[in-house]
Order: C-alpha cells, then sequence, then structure tokens
C-alpha cells in the first residue's frame, strides 16, 4: 500500500505524492511522473510491483490529482513542474532516482536533466520524445477541459472509449471502467474531472502551423544516464521516425514497442512491468559499478 505525502511547493502550493515501498532499500528509487492531465494512480500496477524491493514515488503534478489548483494558470508550465519535482524529492530525501515519465511526466524529467541532473539515475520516456507530434497534440486539446460531465462510471467509460477507441482496440469494458475511475472523482454527488481544467492554457499555442518546441537540448542532457523509451504501436504522439533519430543520438537506447496501444501505454501488463524492472536492475548496477 501506497502512503499519501503532501509538500510545500516553493510557492507554497501544496503538492500530492503516493510513496510506496521501504525508504531504507539500498536499491535506487523511482520516480513516476504523469501525463497532462493525469495523476499518480496511472502508476499503481507498476509501483506496486517495483515497490517490492525498492521505493517508488508517484507524484500528483500541481493542478492534478490530490495535489493544489494553481490560482494563475500560467504556473501550468514544466519550468515550474520540474521545479515541484525538485522540491518533492528534496523534501522527501528521495534521489538520484529513476524517472518513469508519461507523456508530459517525460518531458519533465529530461528538463530536469538540464537543471539537476544529479538526481537522475536512469529515465524510461513512456511514449514520448523530444518531437511531439501536433496530430496527437491537437486530439489531447479537442478534450483536455472539456468533457461532458457523465453521470455515472459507466457513461465515464463511454466517454472514454470513444476518444481513445482508436488507440486502444483491445481494452475490456473493465479496462475502460478502470480508466474512467482514474479521471473522475466523486465531489458533492456529482462527478468532476480529477485535473483542473485550466490545464488547457497549456495546449493553447500549439496549432497545426505551431508545433510544440522540439526538446533535442534536454534530451541531451540525458545523454550519460541510462535510457529507455516505451513506445505505444499506435501512438499519434511519439512517431517511429522520432524514435529513430532518438537511437541515432542514444544507440544504447533501449526501446520497447507496446503493441495494440496508443499514446500512452498503461504500463500495466506483465510483458512491461517485466522490462521496466529489467531496466531499473540495469540502473543499479551502472550505479554500483560508477561508486
Amino acid at each position: 500500500m501506497a502512503e499519501s505525502r503532501f509538500v510545500a511547493a516553493s510557492d507554497g502550493l501544496k503538492l500530492h505524492a503516493l510513496d510506496y515501498g521501504d525508504s531504507r532499500s539500498p536499491l535506487l528509487p523511482v520516480v513516476c511522473l504523469p501525463g497532462l492531465s493525469r495523476t499518480a494512480e496511472d502508476f499503481t500496477p507498476l509501483a506496486t510491483a517495483l515497490a517490492k524491493d525498492r521505493r517508488v514515488l508517484a507524484l500528483d503534478l500541481r493542478g492534478r490529482g490530490r495535489s493544489g489548483y494553481d490560482r494563475d494558470p500560467k504556473n501550468y508550465n514544466i519550468a515550474v513542474e520540474t521545479d515541484d519535482v525538485i522540491t518533492v524529492m528534496t523534501a522527501l530525501a528521495v534521489g538520484p532516482a529513476i524517472f518513469v515519465g508519461t507523456s508530459r511526466g517525460g518531458l519533465v524529467a529530461m528538463t530536469l536533466a538540464t537543471k539537476r541532473v544529479d538526481l537522475i539515475a536512469g529515465v524510461v520516456l513512456n511514449d514520448v520524445g523530444p518531437v511531439v507530434d501536433t496530430t496527437g497534440v491537437m486530439r489531447i486539446q479537442s478534450y483536455v477541459g472539456k468533457l461532458r460531465q457523465p453521470a455515472s462510471y459507466e457513461e465515464g467509460a463511454e466517454i472514454l472509449r470513444d476518444i481513445s477507441d482508436n488507440q486502444f482496440p483491445n481494452l475490456t469494458e473493465a479496462d475502460w471502467l478502470a480508466a474512467a475511475k482514474r479521471a473522475w472523482r466523486e465531489e458533492r454527488g456529482r462527478l468532476v474531472v480529477t485535473y483542473d481544467p485550466a490545464l488547457t492554457h497549456t495546449l493553447e499555442t500549439v496549432s497545426p502551423d505551431t508545433p510544440f518546441p522540439t526538446l533535442w537540448a534536454e534530451f541531451d542532457a540525458m545523454g550519460e544516464v541510462p535510457l529507455m523509451v516505451v513506445h505505444g504501436a499506435n501512438s499519434d504522439i511519439l512517431s517511429a521516425a522520432t524514435v529513430t533519430a532518438m537511437q541515432a543520438r542514444r544507440p544504447d537506447m533501449e526501446v520497447l514497442v507496446v503493441p495494440d496501444q496508443g499514446h500512452a501505454p498503461l504500463l500495466s501488463d506483465a510483458r512491461t512491468i517485466a522490462a521496466i524492472a529489467a531496466f531499473a536492475a540495469k540502473c543499479d548496477a551502472v550505479r554500483a559499478a560508477s561508486h
């Protein structure tokens, strides 16, 4: 079971994290960073598995989950969120760590490498890279902060299936229902999304004519740490061409393609969890050899 931790950001905003495993473990801890409108709950299967022998911290970035909502939507930016990660790690005495960053969480992990690479012992980028495909961003832009309010979790499951069925064709009714229970929570007898709708601010400047800025400098800043990318075969955010370009810069980068999943892979199947666990053990060995 995870324990909820609350830390004050540098501006006083409440930040929440789920803390799994034994903080005294000699193995490297893992820090999980979710996607744009996602929460720490996305990592429950992975975190539970990894926490059998190491500490795992899954964060709710500001404006998501049980973290506070910022009165100024301009603070929903990668630079501020990266500083928040540093604050939480410092407060909870975590680090250096292996980062598992899904989508925006991966962009935060790459940005962290430019600020505090000493905190990074390895990175798993879950379906994200230095080039973010505009097609996928426009799809996400079409629904973040704009979903209709469902009357039940079952209706929420149908809403999510309508949005993402082409990305995840093999999910069951139970899978979609579980996804709905992560996407909405009950407040005063009604279901509300588990993020601040003002997060739409982060996507306002992206259009087919104005793509998301590339992060090759941030990617290159991870050059000295073990790196793995999990790529959803159906993804419209991370292209095969971008993965190839990443491999050209980092021939040692591990690549795991997840069939029948798009953006972003759920990190809940046995094959993916085993691959990330093996990567974490590799990071342990690299760290031990360098000290």
